[in-house]
């Protein structure tokens, strides 16, 4: 699909061929925002509800989806534009049986519930962490339905809407599709796996998440110069907000590094290589470390002491966030105090790293709902809502 402007220099959208469509064509819509790449998170889904010929529609705000290359015909793929005043006037009137979306805040921002059809809503995690501390107080409550990685999830669910007297919502307790989509992948890849780069070094990735204070805003350059003096080769990945909105940043990156025959900074968030082939992972919150030890089966590298991006209420939930209960599970605390550590630290773990590796399969396998299943509960559920 090429996306192209129009004479007054408007891009052109499918916004119109969408409305055409009969409404038993477009039962089952999934949006995917311009931010995050929603289909990594739904391919288990959409393969389940083909297998059971239901008619799929995608609709896109990324001129970089992937799905905009799809030749499946079973698949309606549109691209709606990333005006927000278009997009909000769109789903003010969306018709739809079902939207399915990983972007929360429904009803806050651009993204509005429909005022002239009753469209069901569903929320699909784009992360296993916990409900109550990354996101926003009232990120879930215009949802109709929400796909749960796990019980943790349900419970805090479950005592938001207690202590905010919300309606409860349909939670079904379905597993994260993006874990069994990663973990089919990497069945097919050598047991013997290698992690070396072309120039015989071993691949170091870092992966933050997005904030004012995470791991590449505040150490970023320092944290790359002391692994690549250490003779590793290092792999930055911004998470794409940070490739929006701090490009100061990923410029002063790409001149300190680039002429680097070791270095590599991977804006491509939508491909996976790099964590297979990925001998140690560092991040600070991001929602990495749990496909990298939950798929790997192999520890993460947690640069500690950086401010937790977190909503202002959420002790009042007292349920202790996922995303803290596992860190020391599942890895090793560093202090940006000792990043000169790290190098060491990461011969040490990684040289002890069948330790961790049946200790990681059983929090994963408790932690999580329907290892390897996801895909089907979740179309199930979506066949029942329409």
């Amino acid at each position: 699909m090429k996306i192209t402007k129009s004479i007054f220099g408007k891009e052109e959208n499918d916004i119109d061929k969408f409305n055409e469509l009969d409404l038993d064509d477009r039962s089952i819509v999934f949006y995917s925002e311009s931010s995050v790449i929603l289909y990594p998170y739904v391919e288990e889904i959409i393969r389940e509800l083909q297998n059971r010929n239901q008619k799929i529609c995608y609709l896109t705000s990324s001129k970089n989806d992937p799905i905009l290359k799809n030749e499946n015909k079973n698949i309606k793929v549109f691209y709606i534009g990333d005006s927000e005043i278009e997009k909000m006037k769109f789903f003010l009137r969306l018709k739809a049986k079902v939207l399915i979306m990983t972007m929360p805040d429904l009803g806050s921002y651009h993204v509005k519930r429909s005022k002239v059809f009753p469209v069901h809503y569903v929320y699909v995690f784009h992360t296993p962490a916990s409900t109550h501390m990354v996101f926003q107080k009232s990120a879930f409550d215009q949802f109709d339905s929400m796909f749960c990685v796990g019980q943790y999830q349900v419970q805090e669910i479950r005592a938001t809407e207690q202590l905010y007297n919300l309606k409860q919502k349909n939670l079904v307790e379905c597993g994260y599709g993006l874990f069994d989509k990663l973990i089919r992948s990497r069945s097919s890849l050598p047991q013997q796996q290698n992690f070396l780069s072309k120039n015989n070094k071993k691949n170091v990735l870092i992966a933050p998440s997005w904030g004012k204070q995470n791991l590449l805003e505040s150490t970023g350059i320092e944290l790359s110069k002391i692994l690549l003096d250490a003779g590793y080769h290092v792999t930055v990945r911004p998470h794409p907000m940070t490739v929006k909105k701090s490009s100061k940043l990923i410029k002063q990156i790409k001149e300190k590094f680039e002429k680097n025959p070791d270095f590599l900074l991977d804006t491509n968030t939508s491909s996976f290589e790099q964590l297979f082939s990925s001998y140690a992972l560092i991040t600070d919150w991001s929602g990495i470390s749990y496909e990298y030890a939950f798929v790997c089966e192999r520890p993460v590298i947690y640069v500690d002491d950086l401010k937790i991006p977190h909503s202002q209420e959420y002790e009042k939930i007292h349920l202790e966030p996922f995303e803290i209960s596992i860190r020391d599970k599942i890895g090793e605390l560093i202090s940006i105090q000792n990043l000169e550590s790290i190098p060491e630290r990461i011969e040490f773990l990684y040289g002890h790293v069948t330790e961790f590796k049946s200790k990681i399969e059983k929090i994963r396998n408790d932690a999580v709902f329907n290892i390897g299943k996801s895909g089907q509960v979740a179309a199930d559920e979506i066949i029942r809502i329409i």
